[in-house]
């Protein structure tokens, strides 16, 4: 009872902890605020209250096509993530080989290079094939910044993981694609598929790389709101932030009740 008491120094914790909280989630707060705004243009406080920029979102042709677009574009991602991270992270954890710390670098480099110079390099790649302002340019160019987070979070499920299943499935006879997809996948799954839902909200709001190697037909959601605002400044974009907040929450949720993102990422 004595250790719960409520101290001075506790007490300070406390403000200092919910005023940290305060100030992390106060732009949240007031683009929450602000979306319920009737005004033609965005201002703090709002002047009244109503549900017309959420109307407006639903209405704008260039949002629906852009949501088409980053929603196939992160689904297809997602999948070639998961199918190219796998074998990845198989030989990078159970694997002893010359020149493994160069391959682990080269599928974790994307992760420290700055997505304005990955956006310029692909361009500069994918423009001569010519893969820009499409679907695969896209998903390509996401793929390099997708791959190294489901390395990790498929390796932090290998490592936990004891290998003496897979070893005594071989000794029964077992091929080696009969031990991965009755052992190995198994063990993994909880990794993959949280790996897999990170690389489909990551592309699905890549903007940077998307604005380099997307054109007039393939057109984001992140890039269509960029050019939303570069002429207009009204509520219906906050009521779009607050949509796709609410989007990765409901996501996150249901990966962590199905399958325990919170569990796998704290044992990698």
């Amino acid at each position: 009872m004595n250790s719960r008491r409520l101290t001075p120094a506790r007490a300070v914790w406390a403000v200092v902890l919910a005023g940290l909280y305060l100030f992390l989630l106060a732009p949240i707060l007031i683009v929450l605020v602000e979306s319920f705004d009737t005004s033609s243009y965005l201002r703090f406080p709002p002047e009244g209250f109503g549900l017309d920029a959420y109307r407006q979102v639903f209405a704008n042709e260039s949002f629906r096509a852009g949501f088409q677009v980053s929603g196939v574009t992160a689904a297809a991602t997602a999948l070639l993530a998961m199918v190219t991270g796998v074998p990845a992270a198989l030989a990078l954890t159970r694997l002893r080989f010359r020149g493994r710390s160069a391959v682990e670098a080269v599928f974790l480099s994307p992760l420290l290079v700055p997505h304005i110079v990955l956006g310029l390099a692909l361009l500069l790649i994918l423009a001569p094939i010519p893969l820009t302002d499409t679907y695969w340019g896209l998903i390509l160019a996401h793929l390099g910044v997708t791959v190294p987070y489901v390395v990790r979070t498929v390796s932090a499920s290998l490592v936990s993981a004891d290998p003496s299943a897979e070893e005594a499935a071989r000794t029964l006879g077992a091929s080696g694609l009969m031990t991965f997809w009755r052992i190995t996948l198994p063990t993994i799954r909880p990794g993959l598929f949280s790996g897999g839902i990170i690389a489909f909200l990551l592309s699905f709001d890549e903007t940077v790389i998307s604005l380099f190697v997307s054109g007039q037909n393939t057109v984001p959601l992140p890039v269509a709101v960029l050019q939303y605002v570069e002429y207009r400044s009204d509520p219906s974009v906050a009521s779009l932030s607050v949509l796709l907040v609410l989007l990765s929450v409901v996501v996150v949720v249901l990966v962590e009740r199905g399958l325990g993102l919170r569990r796998t990422l704290r044992s990698g």
